[in-house]
């Protein structure tokens, strides 16, 4: 049996694909890499019962997303893609649920930073901003690539291995610190979190880099990895 894999799309209220119309929008990646992996990828619209849907569920993916607006303003030529309220209540609910249940939970940039708040953490809204001394993490989509950090004795390095290569960087907004339920298990070279992992047994997994952009180990062991949890369940 594939495991079957839940994946929420992202909500666009602004009108920027169609006036007066929402969206929902997802890049056909991250289903590709569940696919390859040998899971069974849904997307999940926007719904009011998120835990009758997660009965269905063997697991979650929480994929990248738009940005999570700043407690207080920022200086005016800092700009926040904000994420749509409903998107981010219908996610946190998704979220909080899967771990109740004991899913398997895969968080992919937006979707790590999002554990990271639920589990009582700290983000940096603007890394330039927040972090004036950190490398630039908002490289080119195809090129840019930065090193990896992996801490010893997590569950990712022992699926990474001790040379992982380099990762994707996509995002302006990183966690600050990740909450007493997560441990950090990498960073990168300037020391900004780069993944988090629960501190039990189950498959509980943030990282901030793109996986599924990556070909090698990044999408094909962390996938692997990802789905065969679900399979189990």
């Amino acid at each position: 049996m594939r495991p079957l894999i839940g994946i929420p799309p992202c909500l666009d209220e602004r009108g920027r694909w169609h006036p007066e119309r929402s969206y929902q929008y997802l890049d056909t990646s991250y289903a590709r890499a569940v696919e390859a992996a040998g899971g069974l990828p849904v997307y999940l619209p926007l719904q009011g019962d998120a835990a009758l849907l997660l009965e269905r569920l063997d697991g979650l993916l929480l994929p990248g997303g738009d940005d999570f607006p700043p407690p207080a303003p920022y200086p005016p030529g800092v700009r926040f893609q904000a994420v749509s309220p409903a998107q981010l209540d219908f996610d946190g609910r998704l979220l909080a649920g899967a771990l109740a249940r004991g899913l398997p939970l895969l968080g992919i940039c937006y979707g790590m930073q999002l554990l990271a708040l639920h589990a009582g953490g700290r983000l940096h809204y603007d890394l330039a901003t927040d972090l004036p001394g950190a490398a630039e993490h908002r490289l080119d989509e195809a090129t840019g690539r930065h090193e990896l950090r992996l801490e010893a004795g997590t569950r990712l390095s022992r699926l990474l291995g001790e040379d992982p290569g380099p990762v994707n960087s996509l995002h302006h907004q990183g966690v600050a610190e990740p909450g007493p339920e997560l441990r950090v298990a990498a960073r990168s070279a300037d020391g900004l979190i780069e993944a988090l992992e629960g501190r039990g047994e189950g498959f509980c997994l943030g990282v901030q880099w793109h996986p599924e952009k990556l070909a090698g180990p990044h999408c094909e062991r962390l996938f692997g990895a990802f789905v065969a949890a679900c399979r189990r369940r």
